[in-house]
């Protein structure tokens, strides 16, 4: 098992060794192609509209994703993570109505609409990971959802949310990666298997 940057399919060692760790770390559900063109699409269309849009971001790393869970301190190793969450996958999501989260900033996104396998899910990687989550991804607190736009201005809300939208996209969550706030790369922990 290599370490560094990986492909979509390769996993790189985890936990690191020690004195290596800093920073924070987040599991995150990837959607299936079609699912991920079309909020992509929906980037462009803030772009378009001259909003700001994750569109704007260009890294490598910026895929349409859910964020399952985020924490200071991430014990479990991939391979262990994977025996949890690769038998889940894939997980059927619909995203629904999009949304802005307050803040000085609105953050617009669109709701995944929570299920029992998604929660299932989420309780997997509390528990598989033997992590202390940050607020906003606990149990209980835990609001799923995929970003379209981070800094809304608050007098831009309304027309941003008035735009043309498509009505729920359904889709499917194929893989889980890490994301690694302090290397700033994602690594693959587990993927859907393909149908034989």
């Amino acid at each position: 098992m290599a370490s560094g940057r990986v492909g979509p399919h390769e996993r790189a060692r985890w936990p690191p060794r020690a004195g290596t760790m800093g920073g924070m770390q987040s599991l995150e559900l990837l959607l299936d192609d079609e699912t991920d063109a079309s909020v992509r699409a929906e980037w462009s269309v803030l772009r378009d509209a001259g909003l700001p849009s994750q569109a704007g971001h260009t890294g490598t790393s910026n895929a349409p994703h859910v964020t399952l869970l985020v924490t200071e301190h991430l014990p479990t190793a991939d391979d262990d993570l994977a025996a949890e969450l690769a038998p889940m996958l894939p997980l059927r999501v619909r995203l629904g109505p999009v949304v802005a989260f307050p803040g000085r900033r609105l953050v617009l996104a669109r709701l995944v609409l929570v299920d029992e396998p998604l929660l299932r899910m989420h309780a997997a990687a509390l528990g598989a990971s033997h992590a202390s989550a940050t607020p906003l991804t606990a149990n209980g607190r835990w609001v799923p959802h995929v970003t379209l736009a981070r800094g809304i201005p608050e007098e831009e809300a309304a027309r941003a949310l008035a735009l043309r939208w498509a009505p729920d996209l359904e889709g499917a969550v194929t893989q889980v990666r890490r994301w690694d706030s302090t290397a700033r790369e994602t690594f693959a922990v587990a993927t859907a298997r393909r149908p034989s």
